[in-house]
């Protein structure tokens, strides 16, 4: 027996046998089992099998296995300790132990283990993460502002907008009040904080990742690293990387040399960046004399300014107002301003109507001004981003006919002051040039761009009077006319009478037209000349009054105002619809009533006027959305009304253009004498020509023209539309 034992312990130390006589081993069980088993002996398949290629990770792991071995071997110890600890927190589930629902809490040792494992991972990744972020060498592309150009539509420069003027404004010569009201809207603990704020990151991500919005929540120092550093992406991931650069940057920029940039750098709007740019855009003076008061509303802006700039709308306003006055409070609370002296800012500092954007006073600053607006507009470029700059805009603009159309009113005004110098005074013009494709050619827009900043070429301001009788005209010619309630429309030709005497009484289906005061309506023509029976084709040449008031009530006042609109009018430029919209109460822009004649020119189809043919930015193609042209009226309705309004300038006009000229045109005066028109179009080009007298410093109340337009009334609309368009033919 003890020999026995002996021979298996000696068995037991033998060392172990070799792959053959292990695969021996192996069968001879399996003819064993098999046999036990009733089933037949199968080969030994695993000894023909070829060895599969050990994995990717086997081969890492006996690279790292020799490096890393004097490691493991030094803290084999320290795991050793750490294991009967570590299996303790092993989570087991379901808990042994525990019935019900019990059985899946896990212990306060898992929890704790779990709670501190997150927070030690985190900071791990934390801290690469900070390690790994560098602060970018360069700027973005503000920091190195383009102007924008403007080019005449044959390709030459025309303008040149820096909007970015920046003047960098060291911090020392920024006074305390601007600087804490800043401080006071965005950041109050910047001087005391990291550079972030733990708080602010998490309702940012909570809005971003738990309700699919983004929320704001940044320092000063977070946003100076968005705006210099970053993109203005909401996403997780730039919000990430805004944070790490921010607690890097906090940690080798001094906290006054963050603020300096900051307020050299941000946006406020208006095209300005930077605090200096913004006083001067918004109160016309240097940072350094602002007040707190004029602080605060800047410093609203930093919210937003295109919520909060209030000469844009009365919501603006209000919202300005309410945030003024927090920030001004909210100064006092952090001690930065004396209840007293808040005491004294009452009122809220209205900054300027308009800023200073443009500043040779030439004629170019209107064009750009609508060339500007056009392309925000079409190209869906923010205020912002056009205001970064880069953008060549090529423009309509024609280089002759602008000069030529500048120098015509240039011309009527100085010949006002001379003949009226006090009537003068109060005298506006306005005119535009119009393809019948839409393309505005020229505008005159005012004297001084920086006296005047509204463009009178686009001012919707007089009543367009009986230069608009051509769209009634139309609108019978399309339409037809009904004189009995629920007839059927009778159909009207240029060779259609009508009563053309003076002051006959304007009639409905049902008898005469009463106003609101109980009087009957009558139309009067020009001179209270009676005509007589008269067609429509000879009334239009001849601007009888009369017959076109009657003609638009029997075509229908919505039809008359739904064919002029079509035309190009503008909804917002109609009144009340009654009898006096077919002598032209309706108050079109002079751009909106050259539009309307190119239509006609254009054998009806109207193009939207536009001012800008392309768009690029650093030579890369914006996509622009171009008006196409569309159908106002049938060819033949618009070939009659052209035809009509040959006669009507060849009656009138009728040596100033050779007999093969195809010009077209009507003036229109109205009968209180507030406006003077001339509307023409030859060779495909439509002008308008208004001028009228407003005092600006009193009311927008159209003032009597008592000669400023010339004798006969529609002379000088006349010699500016002449001149313009010239040579006929």
């Amino acid at each position: 027996m003890q020999l026995k034992v002996d021979s298996l312990r000696a068995d037991a130390k033998a060392p172990p046998p070799a792959d053959e006589t292990m695969q021996l081993k192996v069968d001879s069980l399996r003819a064993e089992h098999a046999s036990k088993s009733g089933m037949p002996d199968l080969p030994a398949r695993s000894a023909r099998r070829r060895k599969a290629p050990p994995s990717v990770l086997v081969r890492i792991a006996a690279v790292l296995r020799p490096l890393l071995a004097p490691a493991a071997a030094r803290l084999a110890p320290l795991v050793e300790g750490v294991t009967p600890y570590a299996r303790k927190l092993r989570p087991l589930y379901p808990r042994p132990g525990r019935t019900g629902w019990r059985r899946w809490i896990p212990s306060w040792r898992q929890s704790l283990g779990a709670v501190l494992s997150s927070l030690g991972l985190t900071s791990l990744l934390l801290t690469i993460a900070y390690a790994a972020t560098d602060i970018p060498d360069n700027l973005n592309t503000y920091a190195t502002q383009q102007d924008n150009v403007f080019f005449w539509s044959d390709g030459t420069p025309m303008a040149r907008t820096g909007w970015v003027q920046r003047q960098e404004m060291p911090l020392k010569d920024i006074p305390d009040d601007v600087r804490w009201a800043v401080l006071a809207a965005e950041n109050a603990s910047f001087y005391s904080d990291p550079g972030i704020s733990v708080s602010g990151i998490g309702r940012a991500l909570w809005r971003t990742v738990g309700e699919g919005d983004t929320q704001g929540g940044s320092t000063i120092t977070q946003q100076y690293v968005k705006n210099v550093y970053l993109s203005q992406d909401r996403s997780v991931g730039r919000k990430f990387t805004e944070a790490m650069i921010a607690l890097k940057l906090d940690n080798k920029m001094s906290k006054d040399k963050i603020l300096e940039n900051y307020l050299n750098t941000s946006w406020f709007g208006r095209g300005t960046y930077g605090i200096q740019r913004a006083a001067q855009a918004y109160y016309g003076k240097d940072v350094r004399q602002l007040n707190a008061s004029e602080a605060a509303f800047l410093a609203s802006l930093l919210k937003g300014a295109g919520l909060y700039d209030p000469v844009l709308s009365q919501e603006n306003h209000d919202r300005a107002v309410e945030r003024w006055e927090w920030i001004l409070d909210r100064m006092v609370d952090l001690g930065k301003l004396s209840p007293t002296e808040r005491a004294t800012y009452k009122s809220f500092p209205e900054p300027l109507k308009q800023s200073r954007t443009y500043d040779t006073g030439k004629q170019s600053d209107y064009l750009v001004e609508l060339a500007t607006q056009y392309a925000k507009k079409t190209a869906h470029i923010s205020d912002k981003e056009f205001d970064l700059g880069g953008y060549q805009i090529y423009t309509t603009f024609d280089r002759t006919r602008e000069a030529e159309l500048t120098a015509a009113v240039t011309k009527a005004r100085k010949e006002a002051k001379r003949n009226s110098p006090a009537r003068a005074k109060t005298a506006h013009y306005g005119a535009a040039s119009v393809t019948a494709d839409g393309r505005i050619l020229a505008i005159y827009g005012g004297p001084d761009h920086r006296i005047q900043g509204f463009n009178e070429s686009n001012a919707t301001t007089v009543p367009a009077g009986t230069a608009f009788v051509p769209f009634v005209y139309a609108a019978a010619l399309e339409h037809g006319v009904t004189k009995t309630r629920d007839g059927i429309a009778a159909p009207v030709t240029p060779d259609t009478v009508y009563n053309g005497d003076n002051a006959i009484a304007v009639t409905t289906p049902e008898g005469p037209y009463w106003d609101r005061s109980g009087k009957q309506v009558k139309a009067r023509n020009d001179g209270e000349k009676d005509w007589g029976q008269i067609s429509l084709r000879t009334a239009l040449a001849q601007s009888v009054n009369t017959t076109f008031m009657q003609l638009g009530m029997d075509t229908g006042l919505p039809n008359v105002r739904k064919t002029a609109e079509a035309a190009g009018f503008l909804p917002s430029s109609f009144g009340r619809q009654v009898p006096e919209l077919s002598l032209g109460s309706a108050t079109p822009s002079a751009l909106r009533m050259a539009t309307g004649y190119a239509t006609f020119d254009a054998d009806g189809k109207h193009t939207e006027p536009y001012s800008v043919n392309r768009i690029t930015r650093n030579g890369s193609k914006v996509a622009l959305d171009r008006p196409q042209p569309r159908t106002a009226m049938s060819g033949e309705t618009a070939r009659a009304v052209t035809e009509g309004l040959t006669e009507s300038y060849r009656l009138a006009h009728d040596t100033d253009a050779p007999g093969t000229a195809t010009v077209a045109g009507k003036a229109g005066t109205t009968q209180d004498d507030t406006a003077a028109w001339y509307v023409g179009t030859n060779k495909s080009v439509s002008t308008a020509v208004v001028v009228y007298r407003i005092d600006l410093t009193k009311s927008l109340e159209p003032l009597p023209l008592k000669g400023v337009a010339g004798p006969n009334a529609t002379d000088v609309p006349y010699d500016i539309w002449f001149r313009a368009m010239s040579p006929l033919g």
